[in-house]
Parts: C-alpha cells; sequence; structure tokens
C-alpha cells in the first residue's frame, strides 16, 4: 500500500458484551477516527450492528465504495458474537469487492491502552472458569504481544503475571467477574516485589471498534490482508455443542472397542 494515500477502513467488533462500529482514516502522517458508535445493552449484536453501521455511513456522509478495506476483531470471544461479526464482515467484503483485515480481539482490547509502561493483561470471560487472555506491553509505539491469547483459568495469568514483577493493567469484561480473585492472588505477591496491579477506566474497558480499525491500518500497510472468503474467526476452543458432540462420540468410540 502507497504511504501517501489516504486510508479508509470500516471497522465492526462484536465479539463480546459490547457492539461497536467505526471509521478510521489515515493519510501515512496521521490517524483519524471519523466516526464511533459502540452500545453495551441488552440488545443482541444481530439487532444492532448493522444499524449502527448504517447510522455511522448516514452521520458522515460516506460512500461504502470508497472503504479500502473491512476490520472485524477476529477472536477470541463469544461464539455467537464471532459469527455476527465474521459473516458481516464476510457480506461486506463480497459485497463490495473489498478485503478484510482480521484483527486479534486481545490485541484489539490491549490497543485501548496506548503508550503505558505497565504490562497490560486483556481479560474475557470465557465462561466454565475460564478466561481468554494474554500480556502485552507497548515498546514505543509498537504493541508487543508477551503471552499469546489463550483460554485459562484466572489463576493461570495470574501465575504467570506475578513471575514477571511489573506492574500491571487489566481490561476486558472479565474484570468484574474475577476482579476479587486477582486482588486476593496478585496484591501479596505484586507489594513484596514492589510492584501493583491497577483496573482500566470504563471508558477504556470495553472491545472499540475504532481500536480495531487503528490495527487494522497497520495490518494494510504491512499487507496483512486476506479475501472475505478466507476469513474465519478464531475461537480458540470448541464451542459447548462442538465439545458434547466430541465427549459422545469418544464415548460410542469406547462402547464399541
Amino acid at each position: 500500500m502507497k504511504e501517501d494515500r489516504l486510508l479508509k477502513v470500516l471497522a465492526l467488533d462484536s465479539s463480546g458484551l459490547v457492539a461497536s462500529v467505526a471509521l478510521v482514516e489515515d493519510d501515512g502522517q496521521e490517524s483519524t477516527l471519523r466516526a464511533e458508535y459502540t452500545v453495551n445493552y441488552k440488545k443482541t449484536h444481530s439487532q444492532t450492528l448493522l444499524p449502527m453501521l448504517d447510522e455511522i455511513v448516514t452521520m458522515t456522509e460516506f460512500d461504502l465504495e470508497c472503504v479500502d478495506a473491512i476490520a472485524v476483531a477476529a477472536g477470541p470471544g463469544s461464539f455467537t458474537g464471532l459469527r455476527i461479526g465474521s459473516a458481516t464482515a464476510k457480506g461486506l467484503g463480497l459485497a463490495l469487492q473489498k478485503p478484510l483485515a482480521a484483527v486479534p480481539t486481545l490485541d484489539a482490547l490491549a490497543y485501548n491502552l496506548y503508550g503505558t509502561e505497565k504490562l497490560i493483561c486483556p481479560l474475557m470471560d470465557a465462561r466454565r472458569n475460564q478466561v481468554y487472555t494474554g500480556v502485552y506491553e507497548f515498546q514505543g509505539k509498537r504493541l508487543n504481544c508477551l503471552e499469546p491469547p489463550a483460554a485459562m483459568d484466572i489463576a493461570q495469568i495470574a501465575e504467570k503475571l506475578c513471575e514477571r514483577k511489573r506492574d500491571v493493567i487489566f481490561l476486558g469484561d472479565g474484570v468484574p467477574v474475577y476482579r476479587g480473585r486477582l486482588t486476593e492472588v496478585l496484591l501479596a505477591e505484586l507489594s513484596a516485589a514492589g510492584r501493583c496491579h491497577d483496573f482500566a477506566p470504563a471508558h477504556l474497558n470495553g472491545q472499540r471498534a475504532g481500536a480495531v480499525g487503528t490495527l487494522a491500518l497497520q495490518y494494510l500497510r504491512e499487507g496483512k490482508i486476506q479475501t472475505a472468503a478466507e476469513h474465519q474467526p478464531d475461537y480458540l476452543r470448541l464451542s459447548q455443542a462442538e465439545r458434547e458432540r466430541a465427549e459422545q462420540e469418544k464415548k460410542a468410540k469406547e462402547g464399541g472397542a
């Protein structure tokens, strides 16, 4: 991609409790968040995502034909939410004949805390006493992943953070679920090492399509794109239905042995 051309990205994130749509632009020198619509309410993403997109297009008088790529939070996250976001992005990509930029959900969450010197630990509630999580840090303007995204028990990620003995800040919808356990596990360990932990404020705590779109601009300039047909969300683990089917097949195989 040429550095001197204005790039325009339409970004979607429906990977968790929050639904978010954004329009981000970059002229090679500066990025601009042209519009962002974020909702954290009880309605399903299938009810909200397309109306939010329509509202942004109307308010900004934006021609979707002019977009350079569709960015989507690619997972991990809610199985239903990821499917809705993926299907919407693929549909737009196919209809507009535009590429997709698949941005890992946890990377985009961590990017909310741009510039912090602390370790960043996004937490998404994965149910079954687990979280989707990773560990990140900023080196200058670059976001680096120190612990790749995975589904794990909260005690496991707490142990990994204690081993690093650095200040850490948490964010994501897993925070209200596990705040008490995190504080209990980390307080003594980090205090003994002269370190502390903190939690992101409300306006930075959730998924934002603006962060997805801003990272996608980097992806575009680096050529990290895919066709709509190629895109698949990254669930990190099997859905409940898939786990139950696998267990049934295993039992049937053992019974026939």
